[in-house]
Formats: C-alpha cells, sequence, structure tokens
C-alpha cells in the first residue's frame, strides 16, 4: 500500500529493530499504537514513498544510492513533512548502516562528540557504517558544524543534514563542499490525497478499521489545506476522524462540518464597545465610500463625542484610504497616516481636527476598490493554489551553488530592455502566467494607470507574437 514522505522523529516505533542506542529518543520507543497516526504511516520502503520524483525518479542519483546500497553524505533541503527524515532513514536501511539522529535545536558539541564516539566503536568492534542524521542542522553554529568536518573526511560518519533554510546562507561551505545538497519540494495535491487514502484504507496502522468515508471534494479540500505537508494532512485527517460521527448505517463520515471545525482558523475582532458603536463606524466608512463629506463627519464627531478612542478612527481612515481610494488618489493613504501621526503627538482635542480633516478629504476623493479587489483575487488564489514555486529565472543567485542550480538563469533586467519594460516576460509562478487581478478604474489617477498598463499588456502581446511566428 502506497504511503507518503513525511519528517517525524519516530521512525524507529515502526521500524523498532533499526536502532537501540542512545541516539534514539524516548519518542522512537514509543509503542506503535500510541504514535500520531503520521508517526504510523511513515514510509517504510521506497516504493511507499511518494513525491520527490525529480531525485527518486528511475536513474535519479538518489535513488540509485538506495537501489545499490551506497549511502553518501548529503543536505536534504526542504519544507516541513516532504520526507526528509524518511529518506535518511530508507538510505541508512539499504546501506546496512546503523542510523542516529540528533536535534541541532536540542543537541550541543558534547552531543557530537558522543555520536562520533559510538560511531566510531561500532565501526571498530564489526564495521559498521553509522548514517548521523542532523535535524534542523542550520540552527548549528559555525563551531557546531565544524565539529562533523574530520569525521566526515575520515569516513567515521556518513552524515546527513536536514534543513528548511536554504544552506548557501546557513551552512558552512567547508560542510557543503562535503555533502551533496538535495532539494525536495512541497507535496502535490494528489500526492497529499494519495497519503489520506492510504491512512483511511489501512487496518494495521491507519484508520482502516474505523468506519470512515470522506467525499473526494472533503479529501481534495483536507489536502489543499495541508498545504504540501503530508504530516500536517495527516494530523488534520487524524483530528477530523475523532470528531466524524457514526451515521445509522455504522459508516462514520468525514462531513464538510467537520473538516470546517478541524479547518476553522481564528479570527480577531475589535471589540470594546456594542451594537450601537459598530452601527456608527460602519456608517462613517459608508459615508466615505459614498462621497458624502457632511454624514461622515457627522458619524466621526459622534463617535468622537460618545468616547471612542480617536487613534481608533485614524486607524479605520487609513483603511479606507487603501479599501476605497486606493490608487483614484495616491494621496489619500499618506494624508490618512499623517494624521494618525499627528493624533498622536497632539492627543485630544487638539487632534482631532486632523481626523477631521482627513474624513472630508477621504469622503471628496475619487474612488476605486480596484486595488481591495486585487489583493482578495491574490489571497483567494493563494489559499486554493498552495506554495508555488519561484521560478528559476526569478531566483537570486547569490551564491556558487545557487547559480550551478540555474538560479536567475534566463532573467532579462528591465532597465536594459526598451522603455525598461521587458515584454512578454513571466513574473508568476508557472501555473498561474497570465493571471490578472487589478482592473485600475476609470476615475482620477487610475484612469492613466489604465492606459500605462493598457499599452504594456499591448507591448506583450506584440511580444509574443513575435515570439511564434
Amino acid at each position: 500500500m502506497k504511503q507518503t514522505s513525511f519528517d517525524d522523529t519516530s521512525f524507529d516505533a515502526v521500524n523498532p529493530d533499526a536502532t537501540r542506542d542512545s541516539g534514539v529518543s524516548a519518542a522512537a520507543r514509543t509503542p506503535l499504537a500510541s504514535q500520531p497516526l503520521a508517526a504510523r504511516m511513515r514510509p517504510l520502503t521506497l516504493d511507499e514513498f511518494i513525491g520527490q520524483q525529480h531525485i527518486l525518479g528511475p536513474g535519479k542519483p538518489l535513488r540509485e544510492a538506495i537501489r545499490k546500497a551506497q549511502p553518501h553524505s548529503m543536505i536534504l533541503w526542504g519544507p516541513p513533512g516532504v520526507g526528509k527524515t524518511t529518506l535518511a532513514h530508507l538510505l541508512a536501511q539499504a546501506g546496512g548502516a546503523h542510523f542516529e539522529s540528533i536535534s541541532a535545536v536540542l543537541s550541543g558539541v558534547k552531543d557530537i562528540r558522543a555520536a562520533v564516539e559510538r560511531a566510531q566503536m561500532r565501526k571498530r568492534s564489526d564495521g559498521q557504517a553509522t548514517v548521523l542524521f542532523v535535524d534542523e542542522v542550520h540552527r548549528f553554529n559555525k563551531s557546531q558544524q565544524d565539529a562533523f568536518l574530520p569525521h566526515i573526511e575520515n569516513g567515521t560518519l556518513i552524515f546527513i543534514g536536514a534543513t528548511t533554510e536554504n544552506p548557501s546562507f546557513e551552512l558552512n561551505n567547508a560542510l557543503l563542499s562535503r555533502a551533496r545538497v538535495y532539494v525536495l519540494k512541497s507535496l502535490e495535491e494528489d500526492a497529499l490525497q494519495a497519503a489520506i487514502n492510504a491512512a483511511l484504507a489501512d487496518t494495521e496502522r491507519g484508520l482502516g478499521g474505523r468506519g470512515l468515508q470522506i467525499s473526494a471534494e472533503n479529501a481534495a479540500r483536507l489536502a489543499r489545506a495541508a498545504d504540501g505537508d503530508a504530516r500536517k494532512a495527516l494530523n488534520l485527517l487524524e483530528i477530523a476522524s475523532d470528531l466524524a460521527e457514526e451515521g445509522d448505517d455504522g459508516v462514520r463520515e468525514i462531513s464538510t462540518s467537520v473538516l470546517e471545525q478541524v479547518l476553522q482558523t481564528s479570527s480577531r475582532r475589535f471589540d470594546k464597545g456594542g451594537d450601537s458603536f459598530y452601527e456608527q463606524i460602519s456608517a462613517l466608512h459608508k459615508a466615505v465610500r459614498g462621497s458624502s463629506p457632511d454624514a461622515a463627519l457627522y458619524w466621526a464627531v459622534r463617535m468622537l463625542d460618545g468616547g471612542c478612542d480617536p487613534l481608533y478612527i485614524a486607524r479605520r481612515l487609513v483603511r479606507m484610504a487603501s479599501e476605497d481610494i486606493g490608487n483614484a488618489d495616491p494621496r489619500a493613504l499618506p494624508l490618512a497616516l499623517a494624521a494618525w501621526d499627528t493624533m498622536e503627538r497632539l492627543g485630544s482635542p487638539e487632534g482631532e481636527l486632523t481626523l477631521a480633516h482627513t474624513v472630508i478629504y477621504l469622503a471628496c476623493a475619487p474612488k476605486s476598490n480596484a486595488v481591495y479587489n486585487a489583493f482578495n483575487a491574490a489571497r483567494a488564489d493563494i489559499q486554493n493554489s498552495g506554495s508555488q514555486e519561484v521560478p528559476m529565472h526569478l531566483r537570486n543567485a547569490a551564491t556558487s551553488l545557487m547559480k550551478n542550480m540555474d538560479y536567475g538563469s534566463g532573467y532579462r533586467y528591465a532597465h536594459d530592455e526598451p522603455e525598461s519594460y521587458a515584454a512578454g516576460e513571466n513574473y508568476f509562478p508557472e501555473q498561474l502566467k497570465d493571471t490578472r487581478y487589478y482592473y485600475p478604474g476609470k476615475n482620477g489617477m487610475e484612469q492613466r494607470i489604465s492606459e500605462k498598463l493598457d499599452y504594456l499588456r499591448q507591448r506583450d502581446q506584440n511580444s509574443n507574437r513575435k515570439r511564434y511566428t
């Protein structure tokens, strides 16, 4: 049965024969039944591992290293829950090496020395190699990282470091030169759904004995919420399984309402007044949006007279400047910020006149919600599409490692292009290419912005036609 990849230090609870010495955490010895679902469903073989085909596909170096039982020192760089710890275990298992792990969050040089001594004793006694897995390796300082170097060099250790941070910035060049860097990617939605389905079907390690069902739509929603992290997907599934209620037919369905409970995010709310307070701030906002300076001023003064904190009104005016005016009058936002600053400097009652000044200006300014709509559209796309990869040509090649990985390859420097515009260039993740969020209105400054963007889009079209003809 297929599983997926994720990171957790408790692998040995599933594979208890892997190691038994002091390098194993107490959590690793926890009985299987007591392990979280994500730990129980950890892949035990390479065939169960889902994802990362760019390094584990047929003929790829890492797959060949596992297949040929030839583990080597490496850095596994990728986001949480994509299989870094699992790959380290599989490499040790395939090579018949002893697996030992330490965490850079909890360990120091003393722990490194102890692990090295155990590895030396093991090598002398029976010739067995040791894979030392260092989780969060980027948290070790320079001297701690240097402590590994001679033991990697003389073969005492096969070093495997896991990091979520760019190794070019976080790891020493000396360590990087002795370990190959493999980049792991966030898991695709179909891989996460495969992990969910496998956990629901597996009666030994998963939830197969609970009579659970989930619709394809809700499984997809759960996978999207995990955002590329298999451990998160299975943790959410486990919580949902506990909340699912049994129906008359004996089936426990993970319904939409159950998922909403599991996936809901807490929202914070300003709450220093009753209904009347919120009705008045709503009236102020709508009067500004409706270009009624007299009504807007009435509601602002009414709230001040009722004891409303003037700084709260100032903050709301800043919001209105972006939400309801935006680029139709770019002067609105700095004026609102200046009113806030003045209110903080002068206090009441002197600063309140500045609030009145700003309220009237915002109400009279040309209106546009184009920025507000664009922001919401972009946020919806991000929530639905997850963490898309940054195209290689847009990445900054700050180090030689990054240059060798083709960071920045093909980037066109706009200032070197006609009119400082690289016509036809794509600045989106590839899956979102040509997406459009911002549709400027026809009021105020946005009229000119609209004309400029129309002109640039026409240049893009012309460039693309030339490219394909």
